[in-house]
C-alpha cells in the first residue's frame, strides 16, 4: 500500500509536450496494477527547476529530467550517485529525506542499445567511434567504458575532446580525435567495433556513407530510420535507434521511483506502438 493516496512522477523539460516518457512509465504502472500511480509532463526550464522541486507536493516520488535541466538537476540535488557525478549531469531525481537524489540513467539506455546489436563487452582490441562531444556523448562514453572499451575515437567538427578527457581518464579510456573530413571519418570507422552517433541527423549529413563501416547506435528515434541508419543497413551492418535508449533509461527510473521491478517488455512495446502511431500521422 502506498504511503500517499496517490503517487506521481513527471518529466521536466522544455520543450516537453512531445515527450514519450509518460507513455513508457504509465504502461508500466498499468501492467503491474499500480493504479495509484500516474506520470505526467511539466514544462520547465533550467532556471525554474529548483523552484518546481521545492514546491513539489509530497505525492511526487521522482522526476525524469530532459534538457535543458540536466545540469541544474545535478546542482540542486541533496545526494548524487557516483555515476551522475562522474558524467556531470542528471536525468533522474528521486525524493529522499530532506531533498532529492540525482542519478544518470541515460548511460543505462546506451548499455541497452549496445546490447541490442550484440555488444556487451569489448573485444581485447575493441575500438569505438563516438560522434559528437556534447551532453549525450558523456553517458555514451560512460557506457563504452563500462563495456570495457579502452580506445575511443571522437569525431567532431570542433575539437572538444578536452571536455571529455577527465571522464575518459576516470574510465581508463584513451581518446583520439578526428575532424569531419570524409577520408578521416571513413578511416576511423573502418574496422571499429561500434560507431555511436550522439548528434542530430543534420550533424552527420554527408558523412553517412563514411560512418557506415561498422555496427551503429544512433541516438535519434523520431523520425526513423535516419539517413545514417539507412546507410548502415545498406552496408550490411546492424543499427539500433534511440528508442532503445529512451526505453532503457526509463527502466531504472521506474524502479527507483516505485521500488518495483520494471515490466521492460511491456514498457518498450508501448513506446514502439506510440512511435508507429506518430509515424502514421506524419
Amino acid at each position: 500500500m502506498s504511503e500517499f493516496p496517490r503517487r506521481r512522477a513527471a518529466v521536466l523539460g522544455r520543450p516537453v509536450e512531445h515527450s514519450l516518457s509518460p507513455v513508457i512509465h504509465n504502461a508500466g504502472y498499468r501492467a503491474l496494477g499500480l493504479d495509484d500511480w500516474s506520470y505526467t509532463r511539466i514544462d520547465c526550464g533550467a532556471e525554474e527547476l529548483p523552484g518546481i522541486l521545492a514546491d513539489a507536493p509530497e505525492e511526487f516520488a521522482g522526476f525524469s529530467v530532459t534538457m535543458p535541466g540536466k545540469f541544474a538537476a545535478l546542482e540542486v540535488a541533496r545526494e548524487v550517485t557516483a555515476r551522475a557525478e562522474m558524467i556531470g549531469s542528471a536525468n533522474t531525481l528521486v525524493r529522499v529525506p530532506g531533498g532529492w537524489r540525482a542519478d544518470n540513467t541515460d548511460c543505462e539506455g546506451v548499455v541497452e542499445a549496445l546490447a541490442e546489436i550484440g555488444i556487451t563487452r569489448s573485444p581485447a582490441d575493441g575500438r569505438a567511434v563516438l560522434v559528437g562531444a556534447g551532453g549525450t556523448a558523456r553517458p555514451a562514453l560512460w557506457a563504452l567504458g563500462r563495456a570495457g572499451f579502452r580506445a575511443v575515437t571522437v569525431v567532431n567538427r570542433s575539437d572538444r575532446s578536452a571536455e571529455l578527457e577527465p571522464l575518459a581518464e576516470a574510465l581508463g579510456i584513451t581518446l583520439h580525435r578526428v575532424g569531419t573530413g570524409l577520408g578521416e571519418v571513413r578511416s576511423a570507422a573502418a574496422g571499429a567495433t561500434v560507431v555511436l552517433s550522439t548528434v542530430p541527423a543534420v550533424g552527420v549529413r554527408g558523412l553517412e556513407e563514411s560512418l557506415a563501416q561498422a555496427p551503429v547506435v544512433d541516438v535519434i528515434y523520431d523520425p526513423w530510420p535516419t539517413p545514417l541508419a539507412l546507410a548502415v543497413r545498406n552496408a550490411g551492418f546492424p543499427v539500433v535507434g534511440g528508442d532503445v535508449m529512451l526505453a532503457g533509461q526509463a527502466f531504472s527510473q521506474f524502479e527507483q521511483f516505485t521500488g518495483v521491478a520494471a515490466p521492460r517488455g511491456t514498457m518498450r512495446e508501448a513506446l514502439s506502438a506510440a512511435l508507429r502511431e506518430r509515424n502514421r500521422g506524419v
